[in-house]
């Protein structure tokens, strides 16, 4: 419902090496890589546009992302992406009402 959060679980626990990436309709928003040097959400990933602005909180321990405050323009496609020696996705589909 909007302006609850919501929360999409990778089911995993990672490990320190491994990379984490959310992508929503095939642009990154947030990214942590394996060795904690680089931690970004939204606007400081590359192809942040600002959506997510201050809305999210990646676990980097899961990989598990909370998004907060959720709005309709949250309704889409979400990839998650966990890269090991290969890449291991997840993905959700979110409507929100």
């Amino acid at each position: 419902m909007e302006g609850d959060p919501i929360i999409l679980k990778s089911g995993i626990k990672t490990r320190l090496q491994e990379n984490i990436r959310w992508i929503f309709n095939d642009t990154l928003f947030a990214e942590i890589t394996g060795d904690l040097s680089k931690i970004c959400t939204d606007v400081q990933c590359d192809d942040g546009d600002g959506r997510f602005r201050e809305r999210l909180k990646v676990n980097h321990q899961t990989g598990s992302l909370t998004i907060m405050n959720i709005t309709n323009t949250n309704t889409g496609c979400y990839k998650l992406q966990i890269i090991r020696e290969r890449i291991h996705e997840k993905h959700f589909s979110v409507s929100v009402h």
